[in-house]
């Protein structure tokens, strides 16, 4: 069995919600399972959690091996003993979004039926939003006992629910760090999503959304979907480093380039490949339409005529503002443009600027700067905070 259809029955650590949520949309969607790892130890007084919220194409393994592929954590450099979030200290949640395909209620999840023969929700499960997820997240918090997080923090996507937990229960969060994202999805972002959808409608193994009706998935969509988007999480100057204009042979007995002249292919081609083909292999083409859409959907202001600062009125968290000077998906104007708006309800807001070439992906990539203002900004809140 392909391991992008094997993945739906991994088991994962995970709580059901029978009431389920009701969605912005108006849907109420039930029951909910959500999915996470922990790591650490909750203290007596339940006052050490902290929440790392994932991107896009991330889920729960963020410091352990992924069931799927072997590869590290996507931030194991970053959470562990010792390290700047440090599990001997704090521990450490992490949940895979709603709307995802690594255990939480998504479009792969079995749809409640009255008839027992129960199929996937695919491409009818409902629209969600960053807030659906934040609320889905919220309802396995409590369900720990735990009142109020330490911290919550988190890159691109995971930025944006960052701000949302902010906005939404400021008395639940102590400090924030979002990190390479902005309080809106842009206009051209939105754009680069829907060039990423299209792709995969056009993928003839994609059957309207009900691709495993028919033992299928539209794997080559969905690899020029990740494709397209990896281009957007790197800078200029990171491919001319990585890859320049160097070519390489095409491997034999393949038809990995077609449109390659002498069998021969860019390094950067066969680097867009490799990432396109693993990553069918671990994620849910519904899952990904979905997602996409909830962080185009995503203006922090949208409910106060576009005022980015009333949200945050009368907050008391403590934010810390990452950006990258070379992400342009990302930009740093937007993260200014965050850190003015909490400015103006002054609140306590910290705002770092990286000196990178690595682009967007920069929060995810070695990174000493982005490590010592974690490691700085999490012990000075914890001080200030009296967490043992």
């Amino acid at each position: 069995m392909d391991q992008t259809v094997s993945a739906s029955y991994l088991s994962h650590q995970h709580v059901a919600f029978p009431d389920g949520l009701m969605l912005e949309c108006g849907f109420h969607l039930a029951p909910v399972e959500v999915a996470y790892r922990t790591y650490g130890t909750l203290s007596p007084r339940r006052d050490n959690a902290i929440l790392i919220c994932h991107a896009l194409t991330g889920d729960q393994y963020v410091a352990e091996p992924h069931p799927l592929t072997g590869k590290p954590g996507w931030w194991s450099r970053l959470v562990g003993p010792g390290l700047p979030i440090d599990t001997d200290r704090f521990f450490v949640i992490c949940i895979n979004v709603l709307g995802g395909c690594m255990g939480s209620t998504g479009p792969r999840s079995p749809r409640p039926c009255p008839d027992g023969r129960c199929e996937p929700w695919g491409t009818d499960f409902p629209p969600i939003t960053i807030r659906d997820m934040v609320q889905a997240q919220k309802l396995l918090i409590d369900h720990m006992g735990i009142t109020r997080l330490f911290a919550v923090l988190g890159g691109s996507m995971g930025g944006m629910q960052v701000l949302e937990w902010a906005a939404a229960f400021p008395e639940m969060v102590f400090a924030a760090i979002p990190i390479a994202t902005a309080p809106f999805h842009s206009a051209q972002n939105i754009a680069f999503n829907e060039v990423s959808r299209q792709a995969i409608f056009a993928d003839p193994q994609w059957y309207g959304g009900r691709y495993w009706e028919h033992d299928a998935i539209p794997a080559r969509g969905l690899a020029v979907a990740r494709m397209m988007a990896h281009i957007t999480y790197l800078s200029e100057e990171a491919l001319n480093r990585k890859f320049g204009r160097r070519v390489r042979s095409a491997p034999q007995g393949t038809e990995a380039n077609p449109g390659s002249l002498f069998g021969e292919m860019f390094e950067v081609e066969s680097y867009l490949r490799h990432q396109g083909s693993t990553f069918v292999r671990r994620f849910d083409a519904n899952s990904y339409l979905t997602i996409t859409r909830a962080m185009d959907y995503f203006d922090i202001g949208a409910e106060y005529e576009g005022d980015l600062s009333r949200p945050f009125r009368g907050t008391h968290t403590r934010f810390c503002i990452v950006s990258f000077s070379s992400d342009w998906l990302f930009p740093t104007s937007q993260a200014r443009l965050l850190a003015r708006a909490l400015n103006r309800v002054a609140a306590n807001v910290s705002f770092v600027e990286i000196d990178s070439d690595k682009g967007h992906d920069a929060f995810l990539l070695d990174e000493p700067d982005l490590d010592r203002t974690i490691r700085g900004f999490v012990a000075g809140a914890a001080e200030y905070a009296r967490i043992a």
